[in-house]
């Protein structure tokens, strides 16, 4: 029997090509960018069009990190209400992110459709369900500002919710209709192949081991070479290593596991009927989507354990009998989980390392748009916008107080809930 080496269902299922090219020696160029995921191929898709000489190192394959094992959710907004952004941020550089990460998922499919990028796009909504009347009134908060601002949400009742979702479980729910679902991975490979017809480099099984400074120049030393470059950009978000000394300390990471069922057709045309993308207000997050071949895939915050046969699936397999009783016992096929990179406030991070060094990082699960974004604007920079044109204000890097012990505290935390909701 075959062994199934795929990261992910996307990885399985994406219809874009793998892409796969090492580093054999030195290089030189304008931007070097370690990381292949969204933030790097974004960066080096927008420089390559601006005429900049950009190359990609990704230590393992295109996507391999969050890119590749997430939700596929191109979500609006960010994680936390508009009122509490502006209140953090103040009124204009939050009502500018407001604006920027709203109109984020049409920026998002917009490249999908230049690109012809194929990757299961769905530009029908996501739902954020209210899992008790408190998550409710949290929506109802949300939807207020937001039809303020003009954006096109919905606040659905009980029984609205119900009709969407397919269940009576929820108290409600929010719809946006400017987000969407896609096949993550092949959004990444679709972002990889648009970089190098724009005329970037990218090699993958390449690590980046150091960087040096010396007569105005970056050198980056991997395992396979050397790339010297004017400009350097990280774009490794949950998955930054030791690369650059405390990086990582900046963010408690968490995990985030899924399962997909067998493609499960009619019986399930139900659920979700409009394909919207679902995640609820419970503090320890639940999602659940149909992707095009009607699998459901669920998923909530923690480590996978056990794959497709241990308590994860136990999990999985008691979440979908409370909701859909009606399907009876559904088979996994394919389980997996990222990593989540996140901040203490909720907001995204630039963080000037050095002198034509950058790292946007915290995406805080919003990866797909964060990263497009964040991308675009890294190469915005190195063409000479200034700094007061990013996204959110260039910030020091700060450790984040107890972080080990924070990790292992929500690593124990959601292990233990698996464990309960697989019980009751």
């Amino acid at each position: 029997m075959a062994v199934d080496t795929s990261i992910s269902l996307w990885d399985a299922t994406a219809a874009e090509d793998i892409y796969d090219n090492p580093l054999d020696g030195d290089v030189t160029c304008d931007v070097a960018i370690v990381g292949g995921g969204y933030t790097g191929l974004s960066t080096a898709l927008h420089g390559a069009e601006k005429g900049l000489n950009c190359h990609v190192l990704e230590a393992e394959t295109i996507g391999y990190g969050g890119s590749g094992r997430n939700v596929g959710y191109v979500n609006a907004g960010l994680w936390l209400p508009p009122q509490d952004v502006r209140a953090k941020l103040g009124e204009a550089r939050g009502s500018r992110l407001i604006e920027i990460m709203g109109d984020a998922p049409a920026y998002v499919f917009d490249l999908i459709e230049k690109h012809q990028m194929r990757c299961e796009a769905n530009r029908n909504g996501t739902i954020h369900a209210a899992h008790a009347p408190k998550g409710y009134e949290d929506l109802a908060r949300r939807a207020e500002e937001w039809q303020r601002l003009g954006a096109p949400v919905e606040l659905l009742d009980a029984q609205t919710a119900a009709k969407k979702i397919g269940t009576d479980r929820f108290h409600g729910g929010l719809l946006d209709r400017r987000a969407g679902t896609i096949n993550p991975m092949g959004y990444v490979r679709g972002l990889a192949r648009a970089a190098l017809a724009a005329g970037a480099t990218i090699s993958t099984g390449v690590t980046a081991r150091a960087l040096t400074r010396a007569g105005g120049l970056w050198k980056v030393q991997t395992n396979r070479g050397t790339v010297t470059a004017k400009h350097v950009v990280l774009g490794t978000n949950a998955y930054t290593d030791d690369l650059w000394p405390g990086l990582k300390q900046t963010y408690t990471m968490i995990h985030f596991f899924q399962l997909s069922t067998e493609p499960l057709g009619d019986a399930a045309a139900h659920i979700l009927p409009g394909k919207q993308g679902l995640w609820d207000t419970a503090p320890v997050m639940f999602g659940l989507r149909r992707d095009d071949f009607g699998r459901l895939i669920i998923g909530s915050m923690g480590a996978l354990h056990g794959g497709t046969s241990g308590l994860s699936r136990r999990w999985a397999s008691r979440q979908l009998r409370r909701m859909f009783p009606e399907l009876g016992t559904v088979a996994f096929e394919n389980a997996w989980h990222g990593q989540i990179a996140m901040t203490s406030d909720h907001l995204f991070r630039v963080h000037r390392l050095a002198d034509n060094l950058y790292t946007p990082i915290g995406y805080n699960g919003r990866g797909i748009t964060t990263g497009t974004i964040f991308g675009k604007a890294m190469a915005d920079l190195m063409t000479g916008a200034d700094e007061a044109t990013l996204p959110v204000p260039v910030t020091d890097v700060e450790p984040v107080s107890a972080r080990t012990l924070k990790t292992g505290f929500y690593h124990t935390a959601f292990a233990a809930n698996q464990m309960l909701k697989s019980l009751i």
